[in-house]
């Protein structure tokens, strides 16, 4: 087992302060349900014989509280056994979205969303089968079959090896049974799942992408596919629940018979009585249902270590060595407006091996307006995710003089704002989207910036700031979640900005001016501007203009 897998599990399981109450009401719930059955079955035989009641109360009193015992031990149980397992869950959850914000963005781009997405849900979900449906069945099956068995040896030693070997030829086939039936489709369901989660988030999200181009049937069949694969994972997983189930009910019976056989001769000779054969016979019944919950406990653990072992591959315990780490003793930010200061600074991409910039020497002071060019593979966004520390870099890389290796990278963040070619718009109106990078801002200030980027009749037109702008920005047009964007960086105010592709979704006509705005008034005159870009921006914008070679 991996070291990663390992400390995904660990992290699962409750603390066990918390636990060991819950597999003790679960040893004693099940210990209630085998001795109700013996008692019931000796008391019930005895009865026969017509004794005076007097020998019958202690049968009578134990029937009485080993059935009470059952139900109470084993609410209790499920009350504290799940109190435990979704306290230990919650933590999880945390555990998971810390170890994934250090990473992303860029640790993550070889992550599918529906990957994620079944990740962050369902697997973690899943982890709490692990102390829940594997540790307490396998604690309390063992633990209650040891005690049968001596129990049920010290009257009668042939009774009690029949229920020994009972037990293990029963549960061998049944493990047996799973291993060549489900084994494999437990493993395989989570992955199909985040398939399937995948394939249907690509289809609706880019429905019309694939209409246009004729390729919708194509992913819808694929879907299909991987539905249908998921249901034969399922549905063999059901069937061999079922054999599992009716092999334990012919391993009860088998077990009786051959307990019967056995005491036989110890009846004959007077070694026990006529209700203690009963109850001898009988209790196999009660012992073979609780270590029926063993098959069922493997199952779960292969389910639950695929979903750990996806955690693991998806969530890196440690961040690549490509990515910006938090100082222990993060220095104190500049104040004011920094100038920005790269001497032969190289970066690389997480899992790549040559670096995607070279050696970039570069300076950016207040009020400065620099177009950074170059051809696709040169670098231009990764020169843009290292100066905003989502990628760390060799060389020298100072903000206000302070390197920024010494600064907490969301402080770097909040000098330096990036707004990206392709921005994320959430699922709310205009003015949610906006205050996020402002929360102080009032609606004045909110159509005051979408004016400065040309959407503050559009908005007005639209309803307002409440208008939604739909998942993702569907509502939207490409160049309207641009602008959005803009607008948002603006708001934040910070000393730097960084425009990738500014105009690449918009009109042509619109183009020239809104870059002449943010070039000019819109971004202020003591704020940076570095703007990447593939379109000719004029000369009268700019101050400075850097080109940059493919550093392959």
């Amino acid at each position: 087992m991996t070291a990663g897998r390992r400390a995904v599990l660990r992290a699962s399981v409750p603390p066990l302060r918390d636990f060991l109450p819950a597999l003790g009401l679960g040893v004693l719930a099940s210990g209630s349900a085998v001795a109700l059955l013996a008692t019931s079955a000796w008391l019930i035989a005895r009865s026969a014989e017509q004794p005076p009641i007097l020998f019958l109360g202690f049968a009578i009193v134990g029937v009485r509280a080993f059935a009470l015992g059952r139900a109470v031990f084993r609410y209790l149980e499920r009350l504290v056994a799940h109190d435990a397992a979704f306290r230990a869950l919650a933590g999880l959850r945390v555990s998971v979205f810390r170890r994934l914000l250090p990473v992303a963005p860029d640790g993550l781009r070889g992550v599918r969303r529906g990957d994620l997405l079944t990740t962050l849900v369902r697997d973690v979900d899943a982890l709490q089968d692990f102390p829940l449906r594997v540790l307490q069945p396998l604690v309390t099956a063992l633990t209650v079959a040891g005690l049968a068995v001596v129990g049920v040896w010290w009257v009668d030693a042939g009774a009690g090896l029949a229920l020994l070997g009972g037990l293990l030829v029963t549960d061998a086939l049944a493990a047996l049974l799973l291993r060549l039936v489900s084994r494999g489709a437990d493993e395989r369901i989570a992955p199909l799942r985040a398939a399937l989660t995948d394939a249907v988030l690509e289809h609706v999200s880019r429905w019309e992408t694939l209409r246009a181009y004729g390729a919708d049937e194509a992913q819808r069949a694929r879907v299909l596919e991987l539905d249908a694969q998921l249901r034969r994972a399922e549905s063999r997983q059901s069937l061999a629940a079922g054999g599992v189930a009716a092999l334990f009910t012919l391993g009860a019976g088998a077990t009786l018979l051959t307990t019967l056989l056995v005491t036989a001769p110890s009846l004959t000779a007077g070694a026990i009585t006529g209700p203690q054969l009963v109850m001898l016979v009988l209790v196999p019944l009660a012992v073979l249902e609780v270590v029926a919950t063993l098959p069922g406990a493997l199952s779960a653990w292969w389910r639950v270590r695929a979903s750990a072992e996806r955690i693991t591959a998806v969530v890196p315990t440690a961040a690549p060595a490509e990515l910006p780490v938090v100082p222990a003793r993060p220095a104190a930010p500049p104040s004011g407006a920094p100038v920005i200061r790269l001497r032969g600074v190289s970066a690389r991409w997480p899992g790549e091996a040559a670096p995607a910039l070279r050696d970039l020497d570069l300076d950016l002071a207040p009020g400065d307006r620099l177009v950074v060019e170059g051809s696709s593979g040169a670098g231009k966004t990764t020169l843009a995710h290292v100066l905003v520390r989502f990628l760390d870099h060799e060389g020298e890389y100072t903000i206000g003089g302070v390197d920024a290796r010494d600064l907490d990278p969301d402080a770097v963040r909040r000098l330096v704002v990036l707004c990206e070619q392709s921005p994320h718009l959430f699922d709310e109106s205009i003015r949610q989207n906006l205050l996020f990078a402002c929360d102080t801002a009032t609606d004045d200030d909110l159509l005051a910036v979408l004016d400065r980027v040309g959407l503050g009749d559009w908005c007005r037109a639209r309803g307002g700031l409440n208008a939604p702008v739909g998942e993702r920005g569907r509502l939207v047009s490409g160049g309207e979640a641009q602008r959005i964007a803009l607008a948002r960086g603006l708001l934040a105010d910070a000393p730097v900005l960084i425009l990738d592709e500014p105009t690449a979704n918009v009109d042509p006509d619109r183009a020239e001016s809104l870059l002449a705005e943010l070039l000019g008034a819109a971004a202020g005159a003591d704020r940076a501007v570095l703007v990447i870009s593939h379109t000719p921006v004029p000369d009268a914008l700019v101050t400075g203009r850097h080109r940059l070679r493919p550093a392959r």
